[in-house]
């Protein structure tokens, strides 16, 4: 499991990211590269890491469902996610 220090570290970028995202989409249109480069390095989206919302684990993630394949399966194995089971064949 990551630390917390790290999940909120991601989440603090996440609102960064969300908070120039505007001002980066018109600056990028203008072709205005050099107040780009004034801007937070934190703003930059590629920045922020996908994270499991349970564990932050950040490998063999799922996107549509946020969380990881461990996480996934664990709870695919309870019935918590609708429409999901286990695979037989």
């Amino acid at each position: 499991m990551s630390s917390k220090s790290t999940m909120n570290r991601n989440q603090r970028l996440a609102r960064t990211v969300a908070k120039y995202a505007e001002l980066r989409r018109k600056l990028k249109a203008e072709g205005d590269y050099a107040a780009l480069q004034r801007l937070p390095r934190d703003a930059s989206p590629t920045r922020v890491r996908n994270m499991c919302a349970l564990t932050g684990r950040t490998r063999g993630y799922y996107r549509k469902f946020k969380i990881s394949r461990i996480k996934l399966r664990e709870l695919a194995l309870q019935g918590r996610i609708p429409g999901m089971r286990k695979a037989s064949w």
